[in-house]
């Protein structure tokens, strides 16, 4: 073989070999995304429990967060669910009548539960994308529970629960996502390009595209509107 030749060779070789690379990048993205939809998937179904673990002991959803005498929100419903994901002795370590940044309770931000993460860079600040709508109509309206099937007309199975947030929040602070008919849609998901996934009340998941009605997603977060979810949901 001449010079020439080698260098043909030699050429072609690290062409392939860059080509190999980039399907391999390609291909190892693809599979960290399937792995984190999955890892998603896995958490909202246990937080989605949870929820009903806490419904069947205090016979109502708990509400958006605790809130002291003058209605001050205090802490999370992430933290109230905490003895419902097997996490009661990390609920105990929380002063109730305290905020969530109190000197006590801030330094908790750093137990946060894998159940409220997804394995990104939010995991290391304590936040979380999981949150809940909270406004008239919604899962999580005022200051009380709400209980099924009476406050869910619509039916559990049509009504949002949980759902992933565009930002994420510390996951002990009493921050979700403010819902009002007649304002826009709170900007959601941040872990995934083409869609978010939701937990629904009656406990499922369910993954929400990108490309659904504004109208189908507002049916979806009220409870007791009446209208038949659209054929995009």
């Amino acid at each position: 073989m001449n010079l020439c030749n080698r260098k043909s060779v030699a050429g072609w070789l690290a062409l392939a070999a860059a080509v190999a690379g980039v399907g391999w990048s390609a291909a190892q993205g693809q599979d960290d995304e399937a792995a984190r939809r999955e890892r998603t998937v896995k958490n909202l179904m246990e937080l989605g429990l949870a929820m009903h673990r806490y419904h069947d002991a205090h016979k109502e959803f708990p509400t958006a967060a605790y809130y002291n005498k003058e209605g001050k929100p205090l802490l999370s419903w992430r933290v109230a669910v905490l003895p419902y994901v097997g996490q009661k002795k990390l609920y105990e370590q929380f002063n109730l009548d305290e905020p969530w940044d109190s000197t006590h309770n801030k330094k908790l931000l750093a137990k946060m539960p894998d159940v409220f993460a997804v394995g990104d860079a939010a995991k290391q600040k304590g936040a979380t994308y999981y949150q809940v709508f909270t406004g008239k109509a919604t899962a999580f309206d005022g200051k009380k529970g709400l209980r099924i099937p009476n406050d869910f007309p619509d039916g559990t199975s049509n009504t949002i629960l949980i759902i992933e947030a565009k930002d994420a929040v510390p996951w002990t602070k009493p921050a979700d996502l403010p819902y009002d008919a007649k304002k826009p849609l709170p900007k959601l998901g941040g872990l995934f390009k083409d869609g978010f996934h939701a937990a629904l009340a009656d406990g499922s998941v369910r993954f929400i595209r990108r490309t659904i009605s504004a109208r189908t997603l507002r049916d979806a977060i009220t409870r007791d509107d009446g209208n038949v979810l659209g054929s995009d949901w």
